[in-house]
């Protein structure tokens, strides 16, 4: 079993927490809108780049232009709630809610790949719902509006997870890349208009960052899903709750409560008992949560499902 897969997963969700920290950072001085706007433009050489190897011939209209019309809109719309629910709520409790993506992937899986779910994975996704609950405390404390664009995020992007797997094989890469990265730029750009305020050139370099760490982040989940099995890659992705805290308390001055920790502790051992339930074989057919392979998806951070599913991974 070759784990090297696991540090490179490691590297990459560290460069996508720093990612969500300079996020944070400049959400205090400028809109969701705008961030995304910028960080579109900027990625869009990179990313480019990228979609250069896809050598697949045929046109830009998508094969199934429902599918892709939903999954642009979900990807807009997580972008939006991610950049906005990482600018008012803690790092931690952020990632604590975005750690439900799975589960919402097994039951979207359901109706829409007609995935079966067994008892086992069933009783994983309600354990992991009530870990949200206590992330979220209702009635204890205020749902507030950024705890809202959390959830709205890890559903719209379990959801977008779901399509790439439904259509992905049929559907060229650089379809799914560039619509929703063209929708960002020109939503975001004209509701950006609404709050738009001037950039010095130290936050366009910040915003720079966001691409480049986007990116590279992708990069390295790229090569790690090529050197080791997607159960070894996959539960990497909650080292971010790590990196959270860290960032949270030196740069941000926050501070992280028993009930983020005990739900997050929750969520993340449902998740991973979902992962490695869909990794015993015959359990699930189309394993959606060990396929999706991408982070939850945003302006800067590439989704790689589209890359690695025409190539041999572990």
């Amino acid at each position: 079993m070759n784990i090297s897969g696991a540090f490179y997963a490691l590297f990459a969700f560290a460069v996508f927490a720093s990612h969500d920290a300079v996020i944070k950072y400049l959400g205090v001085s400028y809109s969701p809108f705008q961030m995304i706007f910028f960080s579109t433009l900027f990625s869009f050489p990179l990313v480019t780049f990228m979609l250069m190897r896809d050598k697949t011939s045929g046109h830009l209209r998508p094969v199934h232009p429902w599918w892709t019309a939903l999954r642009t809109a979900c990807a807009t719309t997580n972008a939006m709630c991610a950049f906005y629910a990482f600018t008012v709520l803690p790092l931690a409790q952020v990632y604590a809610i975005l750690f439900a993506t799975p589960l919402l992937i097994t039951i979207l899986s359901i109706p829409v790949l007609g995935e079966r779910v067994g008892v086992h994975r069933w009783g994983a996704v309600v354990v992991g719902l009530i870990g949200v609950f206590v992330v979220l405390r209702p009635g204890a404390t205020e749902f507030t509006l950024g705890h809202l664009a959390a959830l709205t995020c890890a559903f719209v992007g379990g959801l977008a997870s779901i399509i790439v797997r439904k259509v992905g094989r049929e559907e060229r890469t650089v379809v799914l890349m560039l619509y929703p990265m063209v929708a960002n730029f020109v939503i975001m750009g004209g509701l950006m208009t609404i709050a738009y305020k001037p950039m010095p050139i130290n936050d366009l370099g910040g915003i720079g960052a966001l691409s480049l760490l986007g990116f590279t982040g992708g990069v390295f989940l790229i090569i790690a899903y090529k050197a080791s099995e997607a159960a070894i890659v996959a539960p990497m992705q909650y080292s971010q709750i790590i990196w959270a805290t860290i960032f949270g308390t030196l740069f941000f001055g926050e501070s992280i409560d028993m009930a983020t920790i005990l739900g997050a502790s929750i969520i993340i051992m449902s998740g991973l008992y979902i992962v490695f339930r869909e990794a015993k074989s015959g359990t699930s057919k189309n394993t959606p949560v060990l396929r999706t392979r991408s982070r939850a998806s945003s302006a800067a951070s590439f989704r790689i499902s589209p890359f690695l599913r025409r190539v041999k991974v572990k």
